[in-house]
């Protein structure tokens, strides 16, 4: 067995990882990239070789370059060139390649001449946040909260929750975000005498 084998067989394991860390059923990511159950399954299982057609709308669908899908070795550059998603007007800066598990993110939260009309969301998961520049506004629950720099929050994202600028400059921040539960840990140093 060479190399490509080896890149090919974790492709369905890492797939099917990849569906169950997204909270997916086999219906549910059918429905989103237009490849069938059965195809998608057999993917999965590895009956199924992957093909450029089958990935691509994975890749798309997960939202992870083509590359981390199917493990590519990496070859050249050793830099990382962070690809920044814009959403609701803010833009996060993935500092993690790795599908599933915890995801590191740098937030830029742009600053804006007036004040914004905070509309909580939920969604499943668990959230750390630190402050590197500005001053937050997080809205969690019936809390309105205001975060200078240095100062960390962490909360479960089913409780309603939003995130803002408390006054109206660029708020910079580090994000850790984990599904299903996981928090992050921090371990307090020790002090030596």
């Amino acid at each position: 067995m060479d190399d490509t084998d080896d890149v090919l067989d974790a492709v369905g394991p890492r797939l099917r990882a990849l569906r169950r860390d997204r909270g997916m059923t086999l219906a549910d990511l059918a429905a989103t990239t237009g490849v069938s159950e059965s195809t998608l399954s057999r993917l999965e299982s590895g009956q199924r070789r992957p093909s450029l057609e089958l990935l691509l709308p994975l890749s798309r669908t997960y939202d992870v370059p083509l590359d981390d899908l199917v493990g590519a070795p990496r070859t050249g550059d050793p830099r990382i060139h962070l690809k920044p998603i814009r959403r609701a007007g803010m833009i996060f800066i993935p500092l993690s390649r790795r599908p599933g598990g915890v995801q590191a993110f740098k937030m830029l939260i742009p600053a804006r001449p007036y004040p914004q009309e905070p509309t909580p969301q939920t969604h499943e998961g668990f959230e750390w946040l630190y402050v590197l520049n500005g001053h937050l506004r997080l809205i969690l629950g019936d809390r309105d909260l205001t975060l200078p720099p240095g100062e960390a929050a962490e909360f479960d994202t089913s409780m309603p929750h939003w995130l803002g600028t408390a006054d109206g400059g660029v708020v910079e921040l580090l994000i850790l975000f984990g599904l299903h539960g996981v928090r992050a840990h921090v371990q307090p140093g020790t002090q030596q005498g």
